[in-house]
This record gives C-alpha cells, structure tokens and sequence, in this order.
C-alpha cells in the first residue's frame, strides 16, 4: 500500500501547472527553431538569387553602354553626361554606387556636310587674333525664364592628339577695337575642359577623325524651325518665322545676280609714306590709299583703281615714260597670295605687266625707283628686313623680272632710293644716319660708298632725295637742312641750314630749274633758284591739314601736296593751296547712310567727323569733335547726328550748323552702336560695359531723357536692330549672344520664339536667323565686324577682319551661301552700310582709313 501511495503521489506531482508551461515553452522553442532554419535557408537562397541578377544587371548595363557610346559616334551626338567617373562602360557617382542617367532624346537635327573654306583653322600658321574669352549667362535663345551661369565651350583639337590643355584666358589688352579686346566689365572663362560636339559622319574618314577645332557647323531642327549655329564651339539657337519651308542645311544658297564695282574710294596715305604722289600725262594724280592705287583727275572729278594688290601699298614710282608704275606692297594675311612683292602695271590699260619678288622679302617693299639713264629698263627695291636689302631687277624679262643684284644695304631704316637721271647703274639711297650711292658694274655686282659729312653736321635721318639739272644730287634732312652732293662724288658740296623748323620731307626739282623744299613740321613750302638760293617766295598750308608729306609737279605752275593727316591738296605759291582729297587719320569704325539723301557720315579716332556727298563724291563738311568716336547714327527723319565717343560720351549734333544739341555720358566704356527707333521717339546705345541704355527723343531729336538700360549680355555689346513698330529690340554681343528686349520696359524679352515672326526695321546684327550663311566655315565669332541689308531687302553685305567686302543674296538662311568677296581694304573692314536708294554700298577700312564707295550692278 505504501508504494502504491507514493507513485500515485508522483504522478500528481508531475502534472502541476509549473511542469505543464515548462513543456509548452519547450515546445514552443523547438518550433520556432525549425521555422527560423526555414527562414534562413529561405533567406540565403533569396540572397543569391539576387547576386545573380545583379550581375545580369552590370553585364547589360556595359552592353548598354557600349551601344549607346557607338550610336552617338555614328549619329554624332556628344557622350550622355556624367558628375563621375566611368569604370566598364558604367558611370559611378561621387560615392562609388553605380547610377544609370536618365537620357532623354533630343529633337533630331539635319546637320551641314562640312566644307573647306579659305580661313584658316587655330592650328593654322597664319596669324590668329586674339579672341575674347566670355562667361555665358546661359539665356542664349532659351525660352526659359530663368538662366544659370555655364561656361562657354571651346573648341578641342582633334580626338586623336593630345588631351587638350586648359581652355587660358587672356592677359587684358588695351582697347583696339569692337572685337579684339577685353574689357573691364566682361567676365572671363576659367578653365574648362574642352569638347567637341561632332557634328555628322562626315566628321569620320577612312584614316579615322578629322582635326578641325573651330568648326561652325549649323543644325536644322525641322519641328520647331530653329538652327543650331555653333560659333567657337558656342551654340547658338535662332528661330526662324513660323511660316519657314522646310529647309535642307545641305543645300547651297546661289550668290545674287547683283555685283559690286569700286566707284570711289576717298582717302590717302600720307601720314607714314613717302614719296607716293605724282602727276601723269592723263591729268591724273596717282596715289594709293589701303590695297588701292587711285588715278584721280581732279578737273574732271573721275577716279580709276588699280586693285592689283592684295595688302597694304607702301610704295610708288612712275616710269620715265609717264605710262608705267611700279608699286609695292606689305605682307598680309595670307602668306602666300599677299606675300611682299611689286607690281609693274600700265597706267592706261591698267594691265599687270609684271610682279617681282613674290616670297623674296620678308615684311615688305619699303621704295621702288626706275632707271632713268637707259630709258627705265631697270627697277630697284628696298626690302624691309632686320638688314634691310636692295636688290636690282630687269623687270622685262619675263612677267617675273630677273633679279640682277641683290645684297644687305644697311641696317638702320632706309626710306628711299633714287637712280641718277645722267649717270647709267648709279643709285642713291638714305636712311636713318645715311646716305649711300651705289654703282651697279658690268658683272652685276653692288657697290657702294658713304656719304661723308662733318660731324657736326650729321642729321639722325636723311629724309629725301632729288636731282638738279647739273646731276647734283639733292637731300633734306630731319635737321631742316638741305644739303647739295657733287656729281659723281660722296662729299657735301653746299650746306643750306635750317630751310625749315623740323624735318624737310620733301624736295622737287621744277622743270624750269627751281628748286622747291617742304617741311612736314612747319607747313612752310618754300622756293630757292637752280642754285639754291632763296628765292624769297614760299607759302603755309593750314595747320589741320598737317605738315607737307610730298609734292608734285603739275601743269604751269600748279603744285600738288601730300600731307601728313592723309590730304592731297591742289593750288600754287602765290594763290594758296585748297583740299582735292580729304581724310580719315587714324582707325575709322563709325560709317552711317542718310535716310533720305545721298549723304554719309563717317567718325574715328582722329576726333573728326565727316559728312560726304556720295554724288559728287566731296566732303561737305569737317568738324573735330574733341572725342574719339566709334560710331555714328542718324535720326530717321534725318534731322540730327549722333555720334558716340571712346570715353562713354556720346553727341547729338545738327547736320546742317554742326552745332552740338546735346550730349550725354553713360559709363566709362566706349559705345559700340547707336540706333535710332524707326518712329524717332527712342534711341538705344550698345556699350562696351555690357549695357544698352534707351533714351527717349524729343523736342526733333534735341532732347533726350534716360528711360532705363538693359542688363542681361555677359559681354560688350556689339549690334543692335529695332523692330518696325519700334517696341522691341535685338542685339548682339562679344560672346555671340542674341537677346531681344522690351525697349519701353528695358527687360529681356526670356522666350525668343515669341518673336520669330517680327518685322526689324534692319539687320545690322550679324548672328541671326536670316544671316546664318554669312559665317564662312572656321570663321572666328569675331571675324565679321559689320553686316548691313538692303532697304528692298533683296541683298546682305558684311565687312571682315581679312579686309573683305562680300555681298550675299537676302535673306541668308542657308548655311551654305555663296557670295561675291571683293578686295581692296587692307585692313579689317569695320563698317558696311547701304545708301538709302540701294544704288550704292558704303565700306569702312579700320586702320587702313579709307573709306570706299561701290556701285550695286
């Protein structure tokens, strides 16, 4: 019974409430074990499924990348963007994760087929300009209201060289021009890396990728009928009209029916040259002016040119015959069609019967001389070099001459040479500390003696030479002396001192034996006998047509004169000198057409402004404003004349008084452009601080009152045009910007496709949809200077840095566009501007300062 009990007791025990949850837990643990297990089994088998989808993944996205990096090498466009690096075709961000960018795609665009053109790329050896370096705002042609800050792109070299270095900018340079400089207000790039969007397939040949780091290329964007131009590697967005046919970039635009004729050309080169004006028997005066030699005959008011030249003219000599001239040129832009030379040409036919030296000198033909002894079989050269040469030449021997003697003459300055007029082979030359004359022997050899003076009396410079009728020869000096050199000698024969006060810069021997002298400080032209002795009658020119540069015999007693501000004037002694040639003396850049008449206004940085009659071809009037002046505008009644000035101060002046009506200052920069709205109530000024201020006109242009000015360009301004109804404006700047603008409220116009289908009154900004095929190919954004249209708007004109005047076929929409290039400027071309009847296009030279006038046929 005892042990029954205690089982008993036992097995009540074990069924407690304690022992019970103890086995419930246990259960429960063991439970959640297994499920665990599973979990993590299951776990496992998800993280290795995932594994391998991840590399599924990275293999895609590389041939992904691979095909995409191929597509846009084909289709041209530039590599998708990205803020990282790129391992295997996959671009990582800045934490190493590897991120896909979203590509959205572009508007397809119908790109140009690339050409060749005669303007050299940046690794040309010709020289390059400096371009200004910009800071784009970023509201090129974007219709978006708001604009960031981006760097302009530059042009790359080919992908096959070298990484492209930094893209530098340059040192500030003082103020040249309208695009050649930098200014203290415009923003300059800091580096960048350089790249190249390529533009079609054409970009690839069969040796692999073309160089061409400056290319402009232009792209059509058929849907929206905008063209893509790209100036330096900048793109630019023009929106053509909305009513624009389709248009194929590929497609070349015909040059228009109509060509252009030189009809005149105003201006003289007297202010650095010598020696440079004679008289033919046609009653011509013979001269030259930039690449031009003008035959004037002042009596019966007509002109003919010989536009043989390529460059700068620097010398002149006339044939003992009186019918041929040899003339001698710098070198120029092109070192191989503007290489220094002469020309030997026939003053009646205008006919080139020879060209000498072509790559033989090195800067240029300084003087030229024909033999006089033997009938002018001979011409003798001064080649400008380090040591300077002279070289002698049988210019009839082929159209090439023949050079017989060539050797070093000296190596300070020699500014002429002179055959003796008696004596066969001997030559006389002179110079700074010099004078030499020379012998030409049987064997063709040179030699040569020195003259010989006193010590005291050795001037810095023997300025100029003539011979008497004994065969003396005759020099002036930078002393005021004349000096006589016995024939055959090299000694002084006769000492005249201080002829005048400064330099004697010319000495003519008249045909009856008197002897006259000029002064290029003093004015004074004064008379001595054969023996020179005074004569006692001499005569002043007026001081602002500067010192005498050259005289020139004419018929009876008449006399021409060369000056050193660019004159030719006309009289004698006793009655007085008037004005036959007037003009420009230093850099000219303003040029305006008259709305109604055939008048033209010119300005420069001579402080002079002019205003000429383009029938009559004469000046009808000179005034010196005190200011040097960058451009010039006229009302569009025509009732006053604005000019503006160097200094930011700008001029309205009464055309018919030349009084000053009212005169203003905006900024301390130069204004770049100035023009009148066609209802004549406002005028916008284009500064080179960036700014366009609007003024409102009263009171017929004799008032005018500040409404605002326009900030939004990153750089100087360089065009403007207004719109017919006179309520909007478009202008250009120095880092190819368009904008457009509200002129009453002053405020950037932010969608340009709003006004696609404006009227503008003109077209003076080059970069715009109607002018896109006036930028050749490699063409600098700053190569064109001027661009101008016809008031029938059937013809464009434009004037670039290369001394160019090309006139297009209006509008000019297609990016290839073919022109007639007319030459005759031998610097860049800083103006074009149509008379008001279209009949006629009026240039600007820059620093060659001429002014030219062509006939529209």
């Amino acid at each position: 019974m005892d042990n029954q009990d205690r089982d008993s007791r036992s097995s009540k025990a074990s069924d407690s409430p304690g022992d019970t949850m103890n086995d419930v837990y246990a259960a429960w643990h063991e439970m959640l074990e297994g499920e665990g297990a599973g979990l993590a089994a299951r776990v496992a088998e998800l993280e290795v499924r995932c594994a391998r989808q991840a590399e599924e993944l990275l293999c895609l996205r590389s041939t992904l990348a691979d095909a995409l990096r191929r597509l846009n090498a084909l289709e041209g466009r530039a590599p998708p963007p990205s803020t990282g690096t790129q391992r295997n075709g996959t671009y990582t961000g800045s934490s190493g994760t590897p991120t896909r960018e979203l590509r959205i795609r572009q508007p397809t665009y119908r790109e140009t087929a690339k050409r060749t053109s005669s303007y050299g790329s940046s690794t040309s050896s010709l020289p390059q300009r400096r371009g200004p370096q910009h800071q784009s705002t970023g509201s090129l042609q974007s219709d978006s209201p708001a604009s960031s800050s981006s760097l302009s792109p530059a042009p790359s070299p080919s992908p096959r060289a070298t990484p492209a270095p930094l893209h530098v900018p340059h040192a500030s340079q003082p103020y040249r021009s309208r695009n050649n400089s930098t200014s203290s207000k415009e923003s300059v790039s800091p580096g960048v890396n350089l790249t190249k969007r390529w533009s079609s397939t054409g970009d690839f040949n069969a040796q692999g990728l073309i160089a061409n780091s400056s290319t402009h290329t232009c792209q059509y964007n058929e849907e929206d009928g905008t063209m893509r131009m790209y100036l330096r590697g900048r793109p630019v967005v023009l929106h053509g009209p909305s009513d624009q046919d389709g248009l194929d970039p590929a497609k070349v635009a015909p040059p228009p029916q109509n060509k252009l004729k030189l009809e005149w050309v105003y201006g003289y080169r007297g202010k650095d040259c010598r020696s440079n004006l004679y008289l033919l028997p046609t009653g011509e005066i013979v001269y030259f002016v930039a690449s031009v030699v003008v035959l004037f005959n002042v009596e019966e008011q007509c002109q003919r040119h010989y536009t043989g030249h390529t460059d700068d003219v620097k010398c002149l000599a006339v044939h003992p015959n009186k019918l041929i001239v040899a003339s001698g040129q710098c070198a120029g832009h092109d070192r191989v069609d503007a290489r220094p030379h002469v020309r030997v040409w026939n003053s009646v036919s205008l006919a080139t019967l020879a060209v000498l030296g072509a790559g033989q000198a090195e800067r240029g033909i300084w003087a030229v001389a024909f033999s006089r002894a033997d009938g002018g079989s001979l011409l003798a050269a001064i080649h400008d070099a380090p040591d300077h040469v002279i070289s002698v030449w049988d210019w009839q021997r082929s159209d090439k001459g023949h050079c017989l003697a060539e050797t070093k003459c000296s190596v300070d300055t020699v500014v002429a040479v002179e055959f003796h007029p008696l004596d066969r082979n001997q030559i006389v030359t002179c110079g700074k500390n010099h004078i030499a004359f020379w012998t030409l022997d049987q064997t063709n050899v040179l030699y040569k003696r020195m003259g010989i003076f006193e010590a005291r009396d050795k001037p810095k410079y023997v300025t100029c030479l003539a011979f008497n009728h004994n065969g003396d020869v005759l020099s002036g000096d930078s002393s005021g002396n004349l000096t006589v050199w016995g024939r055959g000698t090299n000694t002084v024969q006769r000492l005249v001192r201080a002829v005048h006060d400064g330099p004697v810069f010319s000495v003519a021997c008249l045909k009856h034996g008197a002897v006259l002298s000029a002064g290029g400080k003093d004015g004074r032209i004064v008379m001595f006998d054969a023996d020179v002795n005074p004569t006692g009658l001499e005569n002043v020119i007026e001081g602002h047509y500067g010192g005498v540069r050259v005289l020139a015999e004419g018929r009876g007693s008449q006399l021409y004169v060369g000056t050193t501000k660019n004159c030719i004037l006309h009289g004698d002694l006793e009655l007085g000198f008037s004005p036959a040639v007037l003009g420009h003396v230093e850099e000219v850049w303003g040029l305006a057409a008259h709305p109604s008449l055939a008048w033209f206004a010119s300005a420069g940085w001579d402080r002079l402004l002019q205003l000429w009659d383009a029938l009559s071809h004469s000046t009808v009037w000179s005034k010196d404003i005190e200011e040097r002046a960058q451009c010039v505008s006229w009302s569009a009644d025509g009732a006053v004349l604005a000019v503006g000035c160097l200094s930011g101060r700008w001029l309205v002046l009464d055309p018919h008084s030349r009084d000053v009506l009212a005169q203003h200052q905006d900024g301390s920069e130069p204004i770049q452009t100035i023009q009148y709205s066609p209802d004549n109530k406002m005028v916008a000024l284009g500064s080179r601080d960036n700014f366009i201020y609007i003024y409102r006109v009263e009171d017929n242009g004799a008032r005018y009152s500040r409404l605002g000015k326009c900030l939004g360009h990153s750089s100087y301004i360089t065009h403007l045009d207004w719109s017919e109804d006179s309520q909007y404006i478009r202008s250009n700047s120095g880092d190819y910007e368009l904008l457009f603008w509200n002129a009453m409220t002053c405020r950037q116009v932010t969608s340009p496709s709003s006004l696609r289908d404006a009227a503008w009154a003109s077209n003076t900004c080059p970069i715009t949809f109607t002018t896109v095929g006036v930028w050749p190919e490699n063409a600098d954004g700053t190569d064109i200077n001027s661009c101008a249209r016809s008031r029938d708007g059937r013809l464009a004109a434009t004037g670039d840095d290369f001394g160019k005047v090309k006139l297009y076929a209006y509008p000019v929409t297609q990016p290839k566009s073919l022109c007639h290039a007319y030459g005759g400027h031998s610097s860049h071309v800083t103006c074009v501007r149509f008379t008001q009847d279209g009949a006629r296009l009026l240039s600007a030279g820059g620093l060659d300062t001429s002014l030219m006038q062509w006939l529209v046929d």
